[in-house]
């Protein structure tokens, strides 16, 4: 199932401990995505200078990239109060009183997955996003009444893994908008290492590299990689981890140098092979890997078109000439509708 995949990057039940101790806690220490936190650390200064809070951040990016992380490290910098929820968890208006009204000057509301905020809820939430307000209703039909409750100044950081998702009143009403990408090799290399050490886990150049080449430009996945390779170095080696112990394991966990695993091969080929290349559309792709469209979308799709070897097109997938070459095969064998 989805859910047991090594290299999903939504956060597993087994991340929820191993990335607690894992995570920076302040701006010096987040490794990765410098645009973003060099302009942060501005927007913080600039706040502190004023003696305001900071101005509502928008964080978009696909999942595992450190958006949680990097709010915690903001409200750190603030010297404020982080409070925590999920677009999904609030379900009603009422819901969204009990997060905002506790609120201290200054403090960070961080809503993940904002995009999936209910409606109704996201419309309450703009009179506290502009004029830091929530307005009640008291009374029923004609004699109902709209109190404002007054807030205290608060900044919210809403992280999405889908901008498109967001409703343009919604996106318009953050002053900040940051967009995370997948990582480098290189710094995801200074992440195994970093993580190691805090595991306190043996680790060379060469092994900590290898990890990081197949991680998928995602800490939240080098970081599993990392816990699952020194499994195999304490029963197959002596529990230091070098290149050697770091490809067998990998290989042994079918993660390939590309960072592609047994499925993400599958549906390569499968468009291959079935439909000649392409294009086809993606209810075909899931109905012949026997998996659901919404997963395939959200899981399978986004790191196989980020790293080309899928390209989607109006009329539907279709492989690419790096996805030919992966497999050692040519244009002209398939016979599709390549270019």
């Amino acid at each position: 199932m989805n859910e047991e995949r090594l290299l999903n990057s939504q956060e597993l039940p087994e991340d929820s401990s191993l990335e607690g101790g894992l995570r920076p806690k302040n701006l010096s220490g987040y490794i990765g995505q410098k645009a973003v936190v060099d302009n942060i650390k501005i927007y913080i200064e600039a706040a502190k200078k004023n003696g305001r809070q900071l101005d509502h951040i928008l964080l978009a990016g696909p999942p595992g990239l450190g958006k949680t992380t990097l709010s915690q490290i903001i409200a750190n910098e603030m010297g404020v109060n982080m409070f925590s929820t999920s677009g999904p968890v609030i379900e009603k208006k009422g819901d969204l009183a009990g997060l905002l009204t506790p609120l201290q000057e200054g403090d960070v509301l961080f809503i993940d997955e904002i995009h999936r905020l209910n409606p109704a809820v996201e419309e309450s939430l703009y009179p506290a996003m502009e004029d830091f307000r929530f307005d009640i209703m008291l009374g029923q039909g004609r004699e109902a009444n709209s109190v404002p409750l007054p807030l205290q100044p608060f900044t919210l950081i809403g992280a999405t893994t889908k901008t498109g998702l967001l409703s343009s009143p919604l996106r318009d009403r953050f002053q900040i908008v940051f967009r995370m990408d997948y990582y480098n090799v290189e710094d995801l290399e200074t992440i195994v290492k970093r993580s190691a050490k805090v595991l306190g886990i043996t680790i060379d150049d060469a092994g900590a590299l290898e990890i990081a080449r197949r991680s998928r430009g995602t800490p939240r996945i080098a970081n599993r990689i990392l816990k699952r390779v020194r499994d195999f170095a304490l029963v197959k080696g002596n529990g230091d981890i070098d290149t050697a112990i770091a490809k067998f394991a990998l290989n042994q966990m079918e993660i390939d140098e590309d960072g592609l695993d047994q499925m993400d091969r599958t549906i390569l080929m499968t468009i291959i092979e079935s439909f000649r290349g392409g294009p086809v559309g993606i209810e075909a792709i899931a109905a012949s890997v026997s998996e659901e469209r919404r997963t395939l979308e959200d899981v399978y799709e986004p790191y196989l078109i980020k790293s080309g070897f899928i390209a989607r097109t109006a009329k539907g997938r279709m492989v690419t000439k790096k996805t030919l070459d992966k497999f050692g095969i040519k244009a002209n064998e398939i016979q599709g509708d390549l270019f």
